[in-house]
Formats: structure tokens, sequence, C-alpha cells
């Protein structure tokens, strides 16, 4: 059974005189122990407010719906109360934010904000709490950790305070921790060392990790699982090696193909996903990447794509795939798709309804 099994999850925000947004529209993933997935996608595609959901830090009032499951070793932590999610955010499941100088409070010391997570959910207190803390800051690469503790978030530098996060969040050694955007904003250098960081926390402790970026070098270096995400839907998943070398869903090779590349001829332009992330439509409607997609034939719309599952644990939703010996070389915008095979998939691969009763095998 895995760590955390999350299923059709939704997220709506609704407010009086404004569009009804709905920004997660039935995610589907999993986490093993000891694994690294990453959510993948452009900004708004639904990555932070899925982690947000998972953590119960979506506000609880009427213009917020959040709905399916999310089951952490047999606990749905969409349905728990607010002192049991206290109990499990910190403790087991813990978070690393993407703006480390806005996510620290900035009125109060390094130290106190580590000691209190050690306070709160490890009973530590005092002069052990400090010096517990001092060896946390120093675990994750701060020099000189005990006058650190002494300063306040501003007097420490970008790297410094993302490693600070990382520090608060790996305190009480969770089982599961979600990394949202960790390298944002630091330079090449120190974004190399965050993430030699986690890698080392993942290895060492066996902790799950969640890993959301829309940096492709991110995910090639760190995770095991891939989700695509595009607007508030997985849209492709496999294993990172086969993700890379065989994408099927267009806008996976056009998030692909749009990564400068080292090997790539001087002058070579790149291929940008035309439009932007507002032209989308309804899922209910059809496919969401239909307009901006160069693939799209008729039966991209009038309905929600389908999910096809192979018997390698790939899924991917769309009607007219990217062949598997096209990959990331196709462009995004290679002129006239061709039309797809019987049935709209790809040879030995079978359609199922949006949540198959079970996998297909793929002829050899």
């Amino acid at each position: 059974m895995a760590l955390l099994e999350v299923e059709e999850l939704s997220v709506t925000f609704r407010q009086r005189g404004r569009r009804t947004v709905r920004a997660v529209d039935g995610v589907s993933f999993s986490v093993d122990a000891g694994e690294v997935v990453g959510l993948v996608g452009e900004s708004g595609c639904g990555k932070s407010v899925t982690s947000l959901a998972i953590m119960g830090l979506l506000p609880r009032q009427a213009g917020v719906t959040v709905e399916g499951r999310a089951d952490f070793d047999g606990t749905d932590l969409l349905r728990v109360d607010r002192r049991t999610m206290r109990d499990i955010r910190g403790r087991d499941i813990a978070m690393i934010f993407q703006d480390p100088l806005s996510s620290l409070n900035p009125v109060l010391p390094i130290g106190r904000q580590v000691t209190e997570v050690l306070a709160r959910h490890r009973g530590l207190s005092g002069e052990a709490a400090r010096r517990e803390a001092a060896e946390l800051l120093d675990r994750v690469g701060i020099p000189d950790p005990t006058r650190r503790l002494r300063e306040y978030p501003h007097q420490l530098s970008g790297g410094m305070r993302q490693r600070a996060l990382i520090a608060i969040a790996v305190a009480c050694r969770p089982r599961l921790l979600i990394a949202d955007e960790p390298t944002t904003a630091l330079d090449v250098t120190i974004q190399a060392q965050i993430l030699e960081l986690l890698k080392e926390l993942v290895r060492d402790s066996g902790t799950a990790l969640i890993m959301i970026t829309h940096d492709l070098g991110v995910v090639a270096g760190m995770c095991d699982t891939v989700n695509v995400l595009y607007a508030g839907r997985v849209v492709e998943t496999a294993r990172r090696r086969p993700l890379f070398t065989e994408p099927r869903h267009p806008y996976t090779v056009g998030l692909l193909n749009s990564i400068p590349r080292l090997d790539g001829g001087r002058g070579e332009r790149l291929s940008p996903i035309p439009g932007s992330v507002r032209d989308v439509l309804p899922w209910a409607d059809g496919c969401a990447f239909a307009p901006r997609c160069s693939r799209q034939v008729p039966s991209c719309v009038g309905g929600p794509p389908a999910l096809v599952l192979t018997h390698t644990d790939r899924s991917y939703r769309c009607v007219n795939p990217v062949p598997p010996a096209a990959g990331p070389a196709t462009p995004a915008d290679s002129g006239t798709a061709p039309a797809p095979t019987a049935g709209g998939s790809a040879a030995g691969e079978t359609r199922t309804t949006a949540v198959p009763a079970a996998r297909e095998e793929e002829s050899a």
C-alpha cells in the first residue's frame, strides 16, 4: 500500500461576482515510502494548490470546496479535524515553501522558529531544544549554527533562509516531505546544493518526497516518477526515463522542446508551446490543451479524454498521442497532426474510462 494515495482531488474557488475557478480538477497520484514523485507543469496548473489541500492549509470557508481523498497511511487527510491535522502536519508530513522570506516569521529569530517545532512535536525545551536546533542547522549546511540561531530571517542570505526552512521541515523526521519550488529565486550553485541536500535527506532517512516544480532539469536529477499537470489534471504519468525518452502527451513534448539544449546548434531556435495557460477548454467539453495543441483532431473536443493505461504503469490523457518513436525531438508545432490509429490510440494500448477498472496489456 502506498504511503500517500491521492484520488480524484478537486479544489474549487468561488467568489461572489467573479468566475468560479476549478484550480484542481480530479488529480490522482500515489507516493511510496522513500520515493521521489514530481508534480510538473506551468504556473497555474494546480501544483501548489494540490499540495496545500493535502497539507490542510487551504482556508476553510464557504467559497473554497475540496473534494476527493488523500489517504496518508490509512488516514484521509481531507476528512480529519483541525486538531488531528495539526498533529500530523510537522510531525509526519512537512512542507518546504517556495518563498522562504515570506514563509519565515520576520520578527522571530531563526532559533525560536526551529525550536517551536521541536517543542510542539518532540517535547523538547530549553537547552536541549537549542542544541537540537543547532544540530539541524549544521546538518543542512548553515555555517556557525549557534550564532545563526540568534539571527533574524532578513540577516540570512536566500540560500541560508531556504536551508533554515528545510531544517524546520525535517526537524521531526517526517515520513513525507513536500517541496514546493524549493530552488526558486536561488542562483545555480545554491540550487545544486539544495537539491543535493534533499537527495541526502531522502537517502539517509527513507523519507518520501513530493517535488513540485516547473524545472524539468530538477525533475531529471531528482524524481523517480513524474506527474505532468495541465489545467488542474494529470495528463501524463511515467517513470523518469521513459518520460524523457518517449513522452506521449503533446503537452509533455512541448515542455521538453522548450528547454535549451547544450548539444543544439548555434542560433537554433526553441520550439515554445503556442498560446498561454489561459487558452483552455473546460475538461467537460474536451481536452483542455486542445486550443494550443498541433495534434488536435475532431475527437479532442466534445467530451473529456479518457485515461490510457499500459502494462508499464504509464498513463496519459490524449486521443492522439505522440508516437513512441518521435519523442521530444518532434517539435510541438510541427505541421499537420497525423491521424490517430484505430480506436484513437497507439497500437497495443486500450482506451479506458476516466477511472479504469484495470490496466490493459500492451502488445509487443
